[in-house]
């Protein structure tokens, strides 16, 4: 009896935890808004962002090799897309409990080492990251700002290297924001995130 009890606890886990992944956003849903505190100590929201012809969110953080192996090219997306109306949101979605070395300490230094440019968020209670369907870090989601609000047009890697920039083929981000800003569809909507799991 213990033994179907526990089991029973284990697969009722097991299903709340995947969950979680499975009840994120898809291609044409409108993202909700988020109000989320920044390194600098203010509050930002897609709202903010009022002449914003969409956005480029990047679930990330300071602790996973394959987000640090992405920084420089997160920051060469805001440079390049942020003028053209696309800005890079960041956001730190993981337990500072379970990784210390992403505390919004952490995360201010890590900022100004790199010389980061964009809005480096926290999700302290881990509200947002779930809403998207985020697992991995880095995972991206493009929005395209419309009338009905922020819709999801991309989601996925950012391109198809994360080893090595110089060797990429297919920048899946970059070719989207660029068919966004053509008024022409997003040709590859979906990739598989590759990064490490989020942190509860």
């Amino acid at each position: 009896m213990k033994t179907i009890f526990s089991l029973i606890v284990l697969l009722t886990t097991l299903a709340f935890t995947s969950s979680i992944s499975d009840n994120g956003y898809e291609i044409g849903d409108i993202a909700t808004d988020f109000k989320l505190e920044n390194i600098d100590g203010n509050f930002v929201s897609l709202s903010d962002y009022k002449d914003a012809k969409g956005f480029i969110v990047v679930f990330t953080c300071n602790t996973c090799p394959y987000a640090v192996a992405y920084e420089d090219r997160v920051e060469a997306l805001n440079k390049k897309y942020a003028k053209k109306g696309y800005p890079v949101i960041a956001i730190m979605p993981n337990n500072v409990s379970t990784k210390p070395g992403d505390s919004m300490e952490a995360m201010q230094q890590r900022a100004k080492e790199k010389g980061f440019t964009f809005p480096y968020l926290m999700d302290a209670d881990q509200s947002i990251y779930p809403q998207f369907g985020a697992t991995k870090t880095p995972h991206i989601y493009i929005l395209e700002a419309t009338a009905k609000g922020a819709v999801v047009q991309y989601i996925g890697a950012i391109d198809d290297n994360y080893k090595d920039a110089t060797l990429v083929n297919t920048k899946y981000v970059e070719n989207a924001v660029d068919a966004l800003l053509s008024g022409t569809s997003v040709e590859v909507k979906k990739t598989r995130a590759i990064g490490c799991s989020i942190k509860l």
